[in-house]
């Protein structure tokens, strides 16, 4: 579906809204994303959502970000580059993250406080072109890039669109649309959020059971089993 897009121009176009104090809507692999960054878009961001303020939001992320942020062993390390860079698989984990690093420090308080959770942050990797593009520009500009899918809240994603719902689209300063989402799913599901240290399931995505048989058979950690014994 990103082939034939001006990826890095929209990219462009959509970190400089962000930067400018506005919510972008656009595709990623796994549904269409809103995005924001200082405290009045992610409220906006919320409340168009009808999200609850308990459920945080997800953070841009990339391979180099990720290992400049993100705290875990190094086999979770593995795990992940395993994942996205042997499989080309989007996933997005929960783990702890330094405080002091200037994408992080770049979150104004309340912004902060709805993209983190108990310590922990969740950054979603390798989700398509224009969604790396602009991972990369949040880190090469120290400038946090925070959202969630395009939907009101527990509707499921939307893969197309035509499909999010009108108030959410509304609060949007700016709009790209490619068409469907390649993981477009019949259940609505997203990514697949793994916490790190527990190995616990977050969230079930549209690619769960692949990374659940990768993490299986190359790191002999049973994912469905750690989930079933947690029920």
């Amino acid at each position: 579906m990103f082939e034939g897009h001006p990826v890095k121009e929209d990219a462009g176009r959509v970190f400089k809204v962000v930067q400018n104090g506005g919510v972008a809507i656009f595709p990623v692999s796994v549904g269409y994303a809103i995005v924001g960054h200082d405290d009045e878009a992610v409220k906006r961001i919320y409340n168009a959502k009808e999200r609850s303020f308990n459920k945080p939001c997800g953070n841009f992320c990339d391979w180099t970000l990720f290992n400049e942020v993100i705290e875990v062993p190094d086999q979770a390390r593995k795990i992940v580059s395993t994942i996205i860079h042997d499989h080309n698989l989007p996933f997005s984990t929960v783990a702890p993250f330094r405080t002091d690093h200037p994408v992080v420090k770049s979150l104004a308080p309340f912004a902060l406080q709805n993209s983190t959770k108990v310590g922990t942050m969740d950054m979603l990797l390798n989700a398509g072109p224009l969604h790396d593009e602009i991972a990369r520009l949040a880190r090469e500009n120290s400038y946090a890039v925070v959202g969630s899918s395009a939907n009101l809240s527990l509707t499921g994603s939307k893969f197309v669109f035509q499909d999010i719902e009108d108030q959410v689209r509304d609060v949007a300063d700016i709009v790209i649309d490619y068409g469907l989402v390649p993981y477009h799913n019949d259940q609505g599901l997203g990514s697949t959020i793994i916490d790190l240290i527990s190995y616990e399931t977050i969230r079930v995505g549209c690619v769960y059971d692949q990374i659940c048989d990768i993490i299986r058979n190359e790191f002999d950690i049973d994912l469905k089993g750690i989930m079933a014994a947690k029920a």
